[in-house]
């Protein structure tokens, strides 16, 4: 159950077919604070033909806990760290895209799961339309990174369809190179993780970890042999995908439930780790992008939702 002190800035958006709920990015009373992940973009609810895709998957809630936070986020990582990271001295400052410039403190290595304090969470500006709403963030010069980070959230017309379109302009002096990947957090009409749940791909697809008897993949699928249970948890890189945006084409389904969300992106994937526990399935899927002073790039992510026949 979440607790609030005040109600954090939010828009609802709707199509006529889908309607959802966003949490919008404030440093002082934003839902989510921390430092992980894209303060932008998340979805606290999303409700189609009566059922729901995202919500609460965690247990405590806290505006500076590194994942408490909902719907299709994303983070971006340089070689496992934040940008600049590894030559930024104690004090000074490196970069999370979409959270702002982190102080570094005196440590031997990145904490990814910590949360860090935020030296400049730059400008944040937000438009907001009746199917949209579209997130901007400007960061100034930091250690010679700068950026405009531009996010839209876009219900598509007549149809169960929600569009992320992104663009990130390099504004800085230095190449700005990075992984980013949609951590998703789907948890279909709040039912446990287990035998009702499937995942496919568009290729065989094998998991390079033990699932530890909780799953295992068959051919183009990942299924569950057993409910997971409270302290469960199936984690693994999995592979079988090649080099073309085709391949990412990834299938959540929840049978019991009846509904399934197809989600597919326009850039070839990089790797895929996927983590589940009881409350939520995550097929986690980055792309690569390296940005030259002065130039962008986009990338498109998009989520079909739709019921399964009994």
């Amino acid at each position: 159950m979440t607790v609030l002190a005040a109600d954090p800035p939010q828009a609802e958006i709707s199509n006529g077919v889908v309607r959802a709920k966003l949490y919008l990015p404030d440093p002082q009373q934003g839902y989510y604070r921390a430092t992980r992940f894209d303060w932008s973009g998340q979805v606290a609810s999303l409700e189609y033909k009566g059922h729901n895709y995202f919500g609460q998957w965690f247990e405590k809630y806290d505006p500076k806990i590194h994942d408490a936070i909902m719907g299709p986020v994303e983070e971006f990582l340089t070689n496992g760290a934040g940008l600049g990271y590894a030559d930024a001295k104690p004090g000074e400052n490196f970069v999370k895209i979409g959270v702002g410039a982190i102080r570094k403190p005196d440590e031997p290595r990145f904490r990814q799961f910590s949360t860090y304090d935020i030296a400049n969470s730059g400008k944040w500006t937000v438009r907001k339309g009746r199917d949209y709403v579209e997130f901007t963030q400007t960061l100034p010069d930091t250690s010679g990174y700068a950026y405009v980070y531009k996010k839209t959230l876009r219900l598509t017309k007549n149809k169960p369809e929600l569009v992320l379109e992104h663009r990130l302009k390099n504004t800085g002096k230095k190449t700005i190179e990075s992984s980013v990947y949609e951590h998703n957090f789907y948890m279909i009409d709040g039912l446990p993780t287990g035998p009702d749940v499937v995942v496919k791909f568009p290729f065989d697809v094998r998991a390079t970890a033990s699932l530890g008897g909780l799953a295992e993949t068959r051919g183009m699928e990942l299924v569950y042999l057993k409910e997971l249970q409270r302290g469960q948890t199936v984690q693994s890189n999995l592979v079988g995908y090649g080099d073309t945006a085709k391949d990412y084409d990834i299938r959540v389904e929840n049978r019991k439930a009846g509904a399934g969300v197809r989600q597919t992106g326009d850039r070839p994937i990089e790797r895929i780790n996927y983590w589940s526990i009881r409350s939520t399935a995550c097929p986690e899927a980055y792309v690569h992008m390296k940005i030259e002073p002065g130039k962008d790039i986009t990338w498109r992510i998009a989520y079909e939702f739709y019921t399964l026949n009994p």
